[in-house]
């Protein structure tokens, strides 16, 4: 399941994808230099395009990735099926309300489960790459939740996940029953129905969370880590 990606460093950078936009752009920093990319991970914040209906233009919104768990809201629940995003409680609501939104990606890892000689298993990341540099958006859902720790509410978004590709499910995912990767609106003209900016349309908007297949993108190992040197 992807719990990190990479994506245009500036918030001006993403506005620039995302048009039609006004300029507004939640805050970011739009002098920041291009050419660079950011690492978003789970439980981290993300440049999350909405749709604002009162003033009828997309916008930009800072949100944490992961909806809180009920028992604990600090640990996220960052993935939704798609197969069951208008049925399940926790994510329910936000998807028929038209609470949904789009962040932009470059590339997008997935975890390969290996065992090793030890028979310890860890996970392996797999760096996907499109490799075409042509902008595309990931599904979310949004929502705000009353915190009572927090002074204000903690806005917080969701991935909606489908069912792998061929090239995730026969390569990184082989192991796994039920492989899963994120739901991809990759057509510009399927954002405002995604969105809810024609009006809000959940049968249309769902109908939108196919698995993108026929790809022709690349999959490698991520580097490891170099190890910090040992203090004498």
């Amino acid at each position: 399941m992807c719990g990190k990606f990479t994506a245009q460093a500036t918030w001006q950078q993403v506005v620039d994808f995302s048009q039609p936009l006004t300029g507004e752009n939640g805050g970011g920093d739009e002098s920041s230099s291009g050419g660079e990319v950011y690492t978003y991970r789970v439980n981290g914040m993300l440049p999350v395009i909405l749709w604002d209906a009162e003033l009828g233009k997309r916008r930009i919104v800072p949100m944490r990735w992961g909806f809180p768990d009920p028992k604990d809201w600090r640990r996220p629940k960052p993935h939704a099926r798609a197969e069951t995003i208008d049925e399940r409680q926790t994510f329910r609501e936000a998807f028929i309300d038209g609470q949904r939104g789009i962040v932009v990606f470059e590339t997008f890892n997935e975890g390969e489960e290996v065992t090793k000689p030890s028979c310890a298993k860890v996970t392996r990341q797999w760096t996907i790459n499109p490799g075409d540099g042509q902008p595309r958006g990931f599904a979310f859902i949004w929502r705000r939740f009353p915190i009572a720790d927090l002074p204000a509410p903690l806005l917080a978004c969701a991935m909606v996940t489908v069912p792998a590709n061929e090239l995730i499910r026969r390569t990184i995912k082989a192991k796994e029953d039920d492989p899963r990767m994120p739901a991809i609106l990759e057509d510009f003209d399927v954002w405002a129905t995604w969105l809810g900016e024609n009006g809000n349309d959940p049968v249309a908007a769902k109908a939108l969370l196919a698995t993108m297949e026929g790809v022709t993108w690349t999959a490698v190992p991520e580097p490891k880590r170099p190890r910090a040197p040992r203090s004498k």
